[in-house]
C-alpha cells in the first residue's frame, strides 16, 4: 500500500508532465492545507483519508486541467467531511476555487433512487445544470473514477449501488462531456461487479486467446505501418481488443456468444493532420477489403459531443474482421478527454479554429469580451437553462420550466395534487405559492380533501403551460355559474368601455349574428368561456364590433348605441361603482382597503371591478393616458355591518413569545383571523405576517397601535402584495 509521500509525489509528477504551467506552490499549499483538516481520517481500505484526494488530483491533472481545478480537487471534500468553510477556502485559495469546491459538494448531495431511463437523464440533465462551471462536473467524475478503482474495500451491497450509479449516471455524463477513456474504464469496472460472471467470462476468453489475438494485431499493425512508411505518411499506429463493456454490450444486444462477435480488434493511425486521414484511408481500403456500410465520416460530420475520426471496418486476409480508427493528435486527445482536452489546446483556441467547437459553444458558454487565452475560464454549462430539476420527498426527480413554482410542481405531479393544494414545503420549510424553485430543491405538496380548488391568482403564478390548463379546466368544470356571471360582468363592461349599450346584445335581430361571429350556442356559453379564463372579453368585443355597429344603425335609436349613464351599482360587500350598472366586484389582495381608505377601481379582463387603495403601487397606472378607459370612481358605501380582509406585517425582535403577545391582543380586540404566520429574517429579526377582518379603518388603526405596544416591535404596517 502506497504511502501517502508517495501518493504526492506521484501527483505532483503527473502535474509537471500534464499540466506544466501549474503553480506548484499553490497546489502544495493546498495540499497542506487538506492534509490538515482530514487528519486522522482514515477511508475504508484504512489508508489516510488524504491519499483519496491526491488520487482526485493526479486524475485531475492527468487530463490537463489548470491550477483552480487542481487545487479544488484537493479540497473537494474539505466542505463535506472537515469543518473548513466556503469563507476559509475563498480567502485562502481564492473565489473561483472555493466555488469550484462548493460545486463539487452539492453534486455529491445528489442522490439516487430509482433507475427508470427518463428518471437518470433528468439526473444527468441536473448534474449540467447545477453546475456553472464545467470544471466542476470534471473533478466529479475524476472522484468517482477514484472511488470506483477502491471499490473493493466497499460492502458487497455498496459496491452494486455505486456500480449502478456510475452506469447511470457518471459513464454518460463522460460520454456527453466526449471522455472516452475515462467512460471506458468507468463501465468495465462497474461490470466487474454488476455481472461478476458475466465480467470473468470476457476476460477468460480474452486471455485464452492472448497470444493469438497478439500475434494478429502485430502483423496487422507491421503491414500498416510498412505502407504509411513507403508512400511517406507519419503516423503512429496500434491496435487493441475493444474494451469489456463494449463486448458485453454487443453479446446482450446481439444475442451471440463472444466467440461469434466478429468486430473485436480495433486499430488507431493518428497523423499530423486531416489530408493524411483521408490519405490513409485510402491505403487501407486498398490494403484490406473493406465492409460496405461499415464506413464513418465523423470529421466533416463530428459527434454531437465533439468526437472526430475516420471510422472503417475492413478484413485481412486472415478473414477477420477488425476496425480501423484515422485521426489527427488533437482529435485523439479530444476522444481521449473531450471537453477537458480545451485546456491543453488553449493556446490554439482562437477565430481560426472556433468552428471545430461548435459543440462546446452549444453546451458551453463564453463570456463576452474574455481574451482568447481565457476562453476555457470563462466556460459555462447554459444546456438547460430553461428547465430547473427537483425532487419529490421520495427521490423521483421532476423536469419543469425555469422558475417554476409549487403550483407548477403539483400540476405535474397529478391534476388532483393541483387541485386539491393548500400548502408547500421546500426542502421541509413552509413555502409560499409563489417561491421560485431551483435545482435540486425537494419539494413536498400539502393537500386537503376539504380544499375549494385552485385560485385565480394562480393563473398568474404559475410558469408551466401544463398547470395553466388545467386551472382552467378545473375552473371551466367546476364553477360555471360563478364563470357565467364574471364573464358577463367582464363581457358588458367591455362594451360600454367602446360605446356600445349591452341591451343591443339582447336584440332578436343582432344575437344570431353575434353567436355566430363568437361561434357559440348561447350567450351563456361565451359568458362562461370569458369567466374562466378560455376567451378574454376584449377579443369577444373585438369579434362582435362591426356585426353590432352594422345590425343597429338602420334599426335602432342613436341613443341606444352609445352607452347610457347607469345608476351607481352598489355591490353587497359596500362598494359604489360610478357610470357601470353591474359588475363583479373584488377587493385587491395587494392593498386590501378597507372603509376609510380612498380608493380608485380597476376593470379587469374577466374578474369585474378590482378595487385598490390610491395609494396602492399597483394603482400608478391609473396616471398611464393608455389605462386611463380601465380606472373607474368607486366609493364606499354606508355597510357598518361588512366586514373586510386586510393584511399587516409586524417588524420585531425575535424573541420566545412573541407570536403568543400578538395573538393575545388580537383574540382581546375579537379580531377574526385568516391567517397568522413569523419567519426570521436574520440579524434576530423576525417578521410576523397578519390576515384578518376589520369593519374600517378607525378599527384597524387601533389594532395597529395596540400591537405597536407589544415588547420589541419596533414597526407595523400594511402589508403590500
Amino acid at each position: 500500500m502506497e504511502t501517502r509521500e508517495e501518493h504526492y509525489a506521484s501527483m505532483m509528477q503527473a502535474v509537471q508532465r500534464y499540466a506544466p504551467s501549474a503553480d506548484l506552490d499553490e497546489i502544495q499549499k493546498a495540499y497542506e492545507y487538506a492534509d490538515r483538516k482530514h487528519k486522522n481520517q482514515l477511508r475504508k481500505s484504512g489508508e489516510p483519508y488524504i491519499i483519496h484526494p491526491l488520487a482526485v488530483a493526479e486524475i485531475v491533472a492527468e487530463i490537463g486541467l489548470d491550477t483552480d481545478a487542481i487545487v479544488a480537487a484537493l479540497l473537494h471534500d474539505c466542505l463535506e467531511d472537515t469543518d473548513a468553510s466556503f469563507d476559509e477556502i475563498s480567502h485562502l485559495f481564492g473565489q473561483t476555487v472555493a466555488e469550484l469546491v462548493e460545486g463539487v459538494t452539492k453534486l455529491t448531495r445528489v442522490q439516487y433512487s430509482t433507475t427508470e431511463e427518463q428518471q437518470m437523464e433528468n439526473l444527468r440533465k441536473m448534474f449540467m445544470a447545477m453546475s456553472k462551471d464545467i470544471r466542476v462536473i470534471l473533478i466529479k467524475i475524476a472522484d468517482r473514477l477514484h472511488n470506483t478503482r477502491t471499490l473493493q474495500y466497499q460492502t458487497p451491497a455498496k459496491q452494486i449501488s455505486k456500480s449502478m450509479e456510475t452506469m447511470e449516471i457518471y459513464a454518460p455524463l463522460a460520454h456527453r462531456l466526449g471522455m472516452q477513456k475515462i467512460k471506458w474504464e468507468l463501465e468495465d469496472v462497474s461490470l466487474q461487479y454488476l455481472d461478476p460472471e458475466g465480467y470473468q467470462q470476457i476476460i477468460d476468453y480474452l486471455q485464452e486467446n492472448e497470444a493469438s489475438a497478439q500475434n494478429f494485431m502485430n502483423a496487422i499493425q507491421s503491414k500498416i505501418t510498412d505502407r504509411l512508411a513507403s508512400v511517406g505518411i507519419h503516423g503512429s499506429i496500434y491496435g487493441r481488443v475493444k474494451h469489456t463493456y463494449s463486448i458485453y454490450r454487443k453479446m446482450r444486444a446481439q444475442n451471440k456468444t463472444i466467440d461469434e462477435l466478429y468486430d473485436l480488434y480495433a486499430f488507431r493511425v493518428i497523423v499530423d493532420n486531416i489530408a493524411d486521414c483521408y490519405n490513409v484511408l485510402g491505403h487501407i481500403h486498398d490494403l484490406f477489403n473493406p465492409i460496405p456500410g461499415r464506413f464513418k465520416d465523423y470529421i466533416s460530420t463530428p459527434k454531437p459531443n465533439m468526437y472526430q475520426s475516420l471510422h472503417t471496418t475492413v478484413i485481412g486476409s486472415q478473414g477477420i474482421p477488425f476496425e480501423v480508427q484515422i485521426r489527427t493528435w488533437e482529435m485523439h486527445q479530444t476522444a481521449e478527454y473531450g471537453v477537458a482536452a480545451h485546456w491543453k489546446y488553449k493556446q490554439n483556441v482562437g477565430e481560426g479554429s472556433e468552428k471545430e467547437f461548435e459543440w462546446v459553444r452549444r453546451l458551453l458558454e463564453n463570456q463576452q469580451d474574455t481574451e482568447a487565452d481565457d476562453y476555457i475560464h470563462s466556460l459555462k454549462v447554459d444546456m438547460f437553462d430553461d428547465e430547473v430539476f427537483v425532487f419529490t420527498p421520495k427521490g423521483k426527480v421532476m423536469s419543469l420550466p425555469s422558475g417554476s413554482t409549487p403550483i407548477d410542481f403539483a400540476y405535474a405531479i397529478h391534476s388532483a395534487v393541483g387541485n386539491t393544494m393548500i400548502g408547500a414545503k421546500v426542502n421541509n420549510r413552509i413555502a409560499s405559492y409563489d417561491q421560485v424553485l431551483h435545482n435540486g430543491d425537494i419539494v413536498e405538496v400539502l393537500t386537503s380533501k376539504s380544499a375549494k380548488g385552485p385560485s385565480r391568482d394562480w393563473l398568474n403564478i404559475c410558469r408551466s403551460n401544463q398547470a395553466r390548463i388545467k386551472i382552467k379546466q378545473w375552473f371551466k368544470r367546476e364553477k360555471r355559474d360563478e364563470n357565467i356571471i364574471r364573464g358577463k360582468a367582464s363581457f358588458e363592461s367591455e362594451l360600454r368601455r367602446i360605446g356600445i349599450n349591452p341591451e343591443i346584445i339582447q336584440s332578436e335581430d343582432v344575437l344570431p349574428l353575434v353567436l355566430k361571429r363568437v361561434s357559440f350556442d348561447c350567450l351563456d356559453d361565451m359568458y362562461a368561456a370569458i369567466g374562466y379564463g378560455g376567451l378574454t372579453a376584449v377579443k369577444a368585443v373585438g369579434r362582435i364590433r362591426d356585426e353590432v355597429t352594422k345590425a343597429t344603425k338602420a334599426t335602432t335609436p342613436k341613443e341606444l348605441l352609445n352607452l347610457n349613464k347607469q345608476q351607481p351599482a352598489i355591490d353587497a360587500s359596500g362598494v359604489i361603482v360610478e357610470d357601470i350598472g353591474s359588475c363583479m366586484i373584488k377587493f385587491s389582495r395587494c392593498c386590501t382597503p378597507v372603509p376609510g381608505d380612498d380608493i380608485i377601481g380597476f376593470i379587469t379582463k374577466g374578474y369585474g371591478v378590482s378595487v385598490h387603495r390610491k395609494d396602492c403601487p399597483n394603482a400608478r397606472s391609473a396616471m398611464d393616458p393608455s389605462q386611463s378607459g380601465r380606472w373607474v370612481k368607486v366609493t364606499w358605501a354606508e355597510s357598518p355591518e361588512a366586514t373586510f380582509t386586510t393584511a399587516l406585517e409586524v417588524d420585531s425582535v425575535d424573541r420566545d413569545g412573541l407570536m403568543l403577545d400578538v395573538a393575545t391582543i388580537l383574540t382581546s380586540l375579537r379580531l377574526r383571523m385568516n391567517e397568522m404566520s413569523a419567519r426570521s429574517v436574520g440579524s434576530g429579526r423576525a417578521l410576523v405576517s397578519l390576515v384578518f377582518q376589520v369593519h374600517n379603518l378607525t378599527e384597524l388603526q387601533n389594532v395597529m397601535a395596540r400591537l405597536r405596544g407589544i415588547s420589541g416591535v419596533s414597526a407595523v404596517r400594511r402589508a403590500e402584495g
